[in-house]
């Protein structure tokens, strides 16, 4: 009998739950409420056909960026209570007070942080923002593989899946967001914690794949008639490169986890410390995708605040060239300084120093982003708008992110400060600065053009404030105690002087909390009161911003005709000719249709990396099975797609003048 549980369970019992975790116990509590209480009213109103046939199995770029978005933002709630605990925690561990966090719990929270925080929060945002503006700028109907499209967002979510079981079900990994052996392998770490961090990873990692090399060809092939390269928006530059930078170290993390998967299942021995391993190899490798993942992160939202940037002062932007290059420049050398993350590993001086001063180099053609910007506003008609605080508090806050990063790539500097609070509060101001920062600035500033109405000024700038002034009372106390000597990652503190520190960080962390509550407010304001759209001189807003003139929100094939360009700001250039919509000439437009198979792959995966982790084989074998079974029937599957009689929808002149974004 003992036999045939284990077959069917594998390592799965009822000592897998955590039951005697009340911190536990009390979220599963909360989220299995507010899960069922989700439920019901999605049954109540009768949505369960619309969300699965409009959203679920969309093929359409817009909802399938919405949903990633969405997601982001549901996992930034998860992530953020992760940091709210370690705060809290720390604010009171001191001497005989143990805190609430066991340092077995404390370990999994801040590991988990990590992992979320960047791969569940911040690349969804980031795949949801170029998933729906990217196309627009070119003048495409649709991203050149929409059905892969919906596969990638269903992979992301399988993987947020598996992390959030983990919450419930077993236990997550105690190793870091980076999982470094010899910590990560099977002597060390014999529970499930690491599997799951691997599969979460590989599951999520197909999705982000799969989504880079489909930005890429929608870029480089479907651009609109005219639209060169050096004509393309900035944000469409910074997405390419970002995504070029995607497809060249994701299959290198891939490759890492499934070693460090044989190391645990098989018995390998690449990353051990015996029997001819080296761990320091795993380091290269995860580093050689770890530092392209900042700038993978971050590039998008250089575009962004370029485009908030010219909008916001009322100017083109200044030196579209030089900003190309530069990013360029950024997306070749972040392949060049990936080593800095381990100067103590003993290279020696020479390695160092080489890594040392490439990274000084890369903060050059950052630095001539931010002049860019600036002299975009020198004598410009700057409106202080959110996306434009945004902006500037972007400037001011990765600013000096980037002066503490000059200060960690000397290597006898990071000697003393590599371990420490400092070197996490480096990276929070330029993660938190950058890319936080330019997901709000992105998110208020495309909120009209995705739903048709502006988000609420007041809440929008309550969360602003809570959010930058949050932050700098939440992480000024890690650079100071950082530069006294004190080391991350501990959950219990001897020494007294220090709580004050903490304390007033914890009270920061706070006010980041009220600035994410705040945000949330805003979205609901603005969806209940949907204010109506103006522009800059008060006028009703005719339906027309940036992106190629096409209606707020656009139709489902965004563009009845494709647009043809002549001049880099191609819209202005329009506006000054006074272009009017054709007003015949329609025909059918080719379309796909949706399909359920990314949800079904994506739920089959997930349940593979399920058994695999609980090592319940037949349950892996199944759903990898099915896996291959449902890609050849979709493969097979030819009746997919549908036109539009674009003729028939356009009835009339005002019609076809709203589609083309020219008013009614």
């Amino acid at each position: 009998m003992d036999n045939i549980i284990k077959t069917i369970f594998g390592r799965l019992s009822i000592e897998s739950l955590p039951i005697h975790e009340p911190i536990v116990v009390g979220t599963f509590l909360g989220v299995a409420v507010g899960g069922i209480a989700v439920l019901a009213l999605i049954t109540k109103f009768k949505l369960w056909g619309y969300l699965w046939k409009e959203w679920f199995t969309t093929v359409d770029h817009k909802r399938i960026g919405i949903m990633y978005m969405i997601l982001g933002i549901v996992m930034l709630l998860r992530g953020f209570a992760d940091a709210l605990m370690m705060r809290g925690q720390q604010a009171i561990a001191f001497g005989d007070n143990q805190g609430f966090l066991n340092s077995h719990h404390y370990d999994q929270v801040f590991t988990a942080h990590g992992v979320i925080m960047i791969f569940f929060v911040a690349m969804p945002i980031i795949t949801g923002l170029m998933n729906y503006v990217v196309p627009l700028q070119i003048g495409a109907r649709d991203v050149s593989f929409p059905y892969l499209n919906n596969l990638s967002f269903w992979m992301t979510a399988g993987g947020v899946v598996l992390v959030m079981a983990s919450l419930f079900i077993g236990e997550f990994a105690r190793t870091g967001w980076l999982a470094f052996p010899p910590l990560s392998e099977l002597d060390f770490s014999p529970d499930v914690g690491v599997d799951y961090y691997i599969w979460a990873l590989q599951v999520a990692g197909v999705g982000t794949t799969l989504s880079g090399i489909n930005l890429i060809a929608t870029i480089i092939k479907m651009r609109a008639p005219g639209m060169t390269m050096m004509k393309l928006p900035v944000f469409c530059w910074t997405s390419l490169c970002a995504n070029v930078l995607i497809v060249a170290s994701f299959p290198v993390l891939t490759a890492t986890l499934v070693l460090l998967s044989l190391d645990r299942y098989v018995g390998t021995n690449f990353f051990t410390n015996n029997l001819g391993g080296n761990p320091m190899m795993y380091v290269n490798l995860i580093w050689i995708w770890g530092h392209p993942e900042v700038y993978i992160l971050i590039l998008p939202l250089f575009g962004v605040f370029s485009e908030v940037t010219s909008t916001f002062s009322g100017k083109r932007l200044f030196g579209y060239t030089s900003m190309v290059y530069a990013t360029i420049v950024i997306t070749i050398l972040s392949y060049l300084v990936w080593l800095h993350h381990f100067f103590t590993m003993g290279s020696g001086a020479s390695v160092n120093s080489f890594f040392g001063i490439t990274t000084m180099v890369i903060s050059i053609p950052t630095g001539a982003k931010i002049f860019n910007w600036l002299f975009t506003m020198y004598k410009g008609r700057i409106r202080f708008e959110l996306p434009m605080m945004w902006t500037i508090a972007f400037m001011l806050t990765f600013t000096i992110g980037g002066m503490t990063g000059v200060l960690l790539a000397v290597p006898p500097a990071d000697f003393v400060l590599h371990n420490s609070l400092f070197l996490i509060a480096h990276f929070h101001n330029v993660i938190i600065g950058g890319v936080l920062f330019g997901a709000f600035a992105a998110i208020n500033y495309w909120w009209p053009k995705a739903f048709g109405f502006k988000l609420n000024q007041f809440w929008g700038k309550v969360s602003f404030w809570l959010w930058v002034v949050g932050f700098w009372v939440a992480f000024t106390p890690l650079y100071v105690m950082g530069l006294m000597g004190v080391t991350r990652r501990l959950h219990h503190f001897d020494d007294p002087s220090l709580q004050i520190w903490f304390v007033i960080a914890a009270f920061g962390a706070l006010m980041i909390a009220g600035g994410i509550g705040a945000f949330l407010v805003q979205i609901g304001v603005s969806i209940w009161k949907k204010e109506e759209l103006r522009d800059v001189t008060g006028d009703p807003w005719n339906g027309r911003t940036l992106e190629w003139a096409t209606s707020s929100p656009p139709p489902d094939y965004n563009f009845a005709f494709t647009p043809v360009i002549h001049e880099l700001d191609a819209w202005y250039d329009m506006k000054d000719k006074k272009a009017q919509a054709p007003t015949e000439g329609y025909r059918a437009i080719h379309m796909p249709k949706n399909t359920g198979t990314g949800v079904i792959i994506a739920g089959l995966s997930t349940a593979f990396g399920f058994g695999m982790i609980w090592y319940m084989w037949w349950l892996a074998a199944i759903a990898l099975i099915g896996v291959v079974v449902v890609a050849i029937w979709h493969t097979f599957n030819y009746d997919r797609d549908f036109y539009i009689p674009v003729e028939e929808v356009v009835a009339t002149e005002s019609e076809r003048r709203r589609l083309l974004g020219q008013g009614a």
